[in-house]
């Protein structure tokens, strides 16, 4: 009888594979085959929405600047620029956070990037 030599880290492969698949629809949780196939998929998915998630804060923050600049008298690329020229070094997540949560200190920052433009 030959000797089998792969059972432990094939069954060991397999369980870590079913055990990824849970919560999946019938034969996609139960049935290996079907399983690696979600599971690689699913990993597809999440290297790409890994990398989708940055581009989309980017634009919510980019679109929350905008309208608490326009608040302000301002559009959004008048008011990068502003900052930029009174060499004001202030990221995108914190001033889209200042947008939202302290009106009065995007409204100063605003007044400084139009005194630098003007």
């Amino acid at each position: 009888m030959p000797r089998a030599k792969t059972v432990v880290p094939g069954r060991a492969r397999r369980r870590k594979v079913l055990k990824a698949a849970k919560g999946n629809y019938s034969g996609r949780r139960k049935l290996f085959k079907s399983a690696l196939q979600t599971v690689q998929r699913a990993g597809q998915f999440a290297y790409e929405h890994r990398r989708l998630k940055k581009r989309d804060f980017r634009r919510l923050w980019i679109t929350r600047i905008n309208a608490a600049a326009r608040l302000n008298g301002l559009s959004y690329n008048t008011l990068i620029s502003g900052l930029k020229r009174a060499n004001i070094e202030v990221n995108r997540k914190l001033l889209a956070d200042l947008a939202v949560r302290d009106a009065a200190a995007f409204a100063q920052l605003a007044e400084v990037a139009k005194s630098a433009v003007a």
